[in-house]
């Protein structure tokens, strides 16, 4: 079973900047496997939950929604088995519950839809205010 426990979020003023940890525990053998995506995703008051950072190993690649693309960073720390989300020039429309995921198994044009991934973090809050 794969736990996923992020924290780093708070409370930050339109311009500033916060980074996200989610540190993985268990047993990732089979995602390791496969290959599966990890990612983080966010939902907003009254919002779907969107993805909007995830990565693919097999490819090295990572993937951004156009909303946070240039302004968030995705990156791991393998031996520390910490994911981390960088956040820069955050804004109110950034507000909302953060979590990571893992286990996303699909299409790579599928890879920041939430309905692949099987594994979930509680989630982080961040709060942007103007």
């Amino acid at each position: 079973q794969v736990r996923l426990a992020e924290s780093g979020g708070g409370s930050v003023q339109a311009g500033g900047s916060l980074r996200l940890s989610c540190l993985v525990s268990g047993d990732t053998s089979k995602h390791r496997a496969s290959g599966a995506y990890m990612g983080w995703f966010r939902q907003g008051p009254g919002k779907e939950r969107e993805g909007v950072a995830a990565f693919w190993p097999d490819a090295s690649k990572t993937y951004y929604s156009d909303s946070v693309k240039g302004r968030f960073t995705f990156s791991q720390d393998n031996a520390k088995r910490t994911l981390y989300l960088d956040m820069n020039d955050l804004n109110p429309e950034d507000t909302g519950l953060y979590y990571c995921a893992a286990g996303g198994l699909g299409r790579a044009t599928e890879i920041l839809n939430a309905r692949i991934y099987s594994d979930w973090g509680q989630g982080t809050q961040v709060t942007v205010s103007s």
